[in-house]
């Protein structure tokens, strides 16, 4: 009997075409949880000299920052879903690349909530990321 594939259960998503300006320093915030301020403004200014946006699956984000999936009735991942329901753009997501050897996940410096509500409209959604190494 030949595999099914999952039908898709969401819209699809529409992006901007780079982050928004406030999100970088919403990341920044973040960052200086896990470094200290130099290491994270170093790590900003590489977010904004990307060009190129890449994509990865919202499952995919999820494993790799070994992050859970936060419920649809989350007032963030709520309010995500409903721009994306609504066919509003919404800002790709920053990333700061972990290693292989499981010492740093992956982090989500900004975007978690977008994550989980692309995931919740399909698990399989390409989301465009600024990428960066530390």
């Amino acid at each position: 009997m030949a595999r099914q594939e999952k039908e898709s259960k969401g819209v699809e998503v529409l992006w901007k075409s780079m982050p928004q300006e406030h999100d970088y320093p919403a990341a920044r915030s973040y960052l200086t949880l896990l470094a200290d301020a130099d290491e994270a403004d170093r790590v900003i200014t590489a977010m904004h000299e990307v060009n190129e946006l890449e994509r990865f699956k919202a499952k995919d984000i999820l494993r790799a920052a070994r992050l859970p999936l936060l419920t649809e009735d989350n007032p963030h991942v709520l309010s995500d879903l409903k721009k994306i329901r609504s066919g509003e753009e919404i800002s790709p997501i920053l990333l700061l690349r972990g290693d292989l050897h499981g010492v740093r996940p992956l982090q989500i410096a900004d975007g978690y909530h977008r994550v989980c509500a692309c995931y919740h409209n399909d698990e399989n959604t390409d989301i465009p990321c600024v990428l960066v190494d530390l």
